[in-house]
């Protein structure tokens, strides 16, 4: 087991990891900016180090200090948390050849996911269902284009190889329209990945995003915990997310979640990642591997009992899986809802001090947040201040919780976008479930 573990990222996806160490015995080094030395966690770990000034750039991102930070603290690993530096495999190459330990993939294994191209070849041969594509790169040969997106058929989305939450794509709805877009969208992923391979897919008009939650160890097991249902987005970005996925059956959570474990054997993957497929017409399609824990890892753990941090710093420290696939139960449903510090109306940023907070409570309620009252949310970073999770027996009831937590919170000082989840959770449309993924914009006028 780990002994000490360097936190290297901020809000509450570090104070999520600082308690799951406490749990499992393990000291904690808060490495943080100038600008958060008041955060939560950097009060409650065991050290901190300042790494830098405000600017990511400079503190987040700063490799060097990052590490720095872990030799002058004695630890044994850093654990990346989401964000920043956590799907960067030279970061992970260099932590591993520093002598620590990387919570998460190999580095190659990262290299491998990050490459979208190569991610969906790896996925083929695991018999993981992929989109109609181009089988490939794009070459610089304008016939071979248009004869690919005409095999395929209209509409076809351009794709950066090395892009990545929603950046670097684009639809193209006619042929006229696809060699100009091929070479912006070249131009742009060159300058904005340090990669300009673009491929070819086909273009789903009206899917759900259902992803699966993975978890891999170094002795060749690895397991599924079931889907999350993540339509609910605005501009590519998750806004609610929901496990299980309404409408999935039992016998297609088996057979796709089946193909992701078996994926990651094959790959060697290490520790929690998760498989996004976009799923029409009762098929899935994978799209990309997240080689990291994610923002919506809780309602997992609502309906599995697993406690995913945990099983990423044990497998870290070397350990077996504490699971074998028998022993994951899907018992209920949760949701979650991400509360920004945003104008609920323009989408903004809306940074400044919390003059005052509370927190609801009750049966199947969960709050992930750093936030205390006096707590100042500073404008250098995400504006993510806040997840709330419910659990009920039922989706309705999970619902129901949701509604009642919503209103029972206060975060004043500030502005937030609690209205519009509220909204959203009284909408008819969602309470039947199974929305796609352009749902909320259309509901939001976007």
């Amino acid at each position: 087991m780990l002994e000490k573990v360097v936190i290297a990222n901020r809000g509450e996806i570090a104070l999520r990891i600082l308690r799951a160490c406490r749990e499992l015995g393990v000291k904690t080094v808060a490495a943080h900016s100038e600008a958060d030395r008041d955060l939560k966690h950097v009060r409650l770990a065991d050290e901190s180090v300042c790494i830098g000034p405000a600017a990511s750039a400079a503190s987040y991102l700063n490799v060097p200090a990052i590490i720095s930070a872990a030799e002058v603290c004695g630890a044994q690993a850093i654990h990346p948390g989401y964000g920043f530096l956590a799907e960067n495999a030279d970061f992970a190459e260099r932590v591993e050849h520093s002598g620590f330990i990387f919570v998460g993939p190999r580095p190659e294994t990262i290299r491998l996911m990050g490459d979208k191209i190569a991610a969906i070849e790896a996925m083929k041969e695991a018999d993981v269902p992929t989109v109609p594509g181009s089988d490939g790169p794009l070459t610089h040969d304008d016939q071979r284009t248009l004869k690919l997106a005409r095999e395929i058929g209209y509409p076809v989305l351009v794709k950066a190889a090395g892009g990545g939450g929603g950046r670097g794509i684009r639809v193209v709805n006619s042929e006229p329209a696809l060699l100009s877009t091929v070479s912006l969208t070249r131009t742009e992923a060159g300058a904005a990945f340090g990669n300009d391979t673009l491929y070819l897919e086909k273009f789903l008009e009206n899917p759900r995003h259902i992803e699966f939650q993975v978890l891999a160890d170094t002795h060749g097991n690895a397991i599924h915990l079931g889907e999350r249902d993540c339509s609910m987005q605005r501009r590519h970005q998750k806004v609610i997310e929901e496990a299980p996925g309404p409408g999935i059956t039992e016998e297609q959570r088996r057979r796709i979640g089946e193909r992701c474990a078996e994926a990651c054997r094959q790959i060697g993957y290490r520790g929690a990642g998760t498989f996004e497929f976009l799923f029409q017409d009762g098929e899935f399609y994978f799209i990309e591997m997240n080689t990291r824990v994610q923002v919506e890892h809780p309602i997992t753990e609502m309906i599995t009992s697993v406690d995913i941090v945990k099983e990423q710093l044990t497998i870290a420290g070397g350990e077996p899986l504490g699971y074998a696939q028998d022993d994951i139960q899907i018992r209920g449903h949760a949701l979650e809802c991400r509360i920004n510090a945003e104008d609920p109306q323009t989408f903004l940023p809306c940074p400044g001090d919390i003059t005052q907070l509370h927190t609801p409570g009750g049966p199947g309620v969960r709050i992930d947040t750093h936030l205390y009252s006096g707590y100042r949310v500073p404008p250098y970073y995400d504006s993510l201040i806040c997840k709330m999770i419910t659990h009920g027996e039922t989706r309705a009831v999970a619902i129901a919780r949701m509604r009642t937590a919503l209103a029972e919170m206060v975060i004043d000082g500030i502005k937030t976008n609690i209205s519009m989840h509220a909204e959203i959770m009284e909408d008819p449309k969602f309470q039947t479930g199974g929305m796609n993924i352009h749902y909320l914009e259309s509901k939001l006028g976007l």
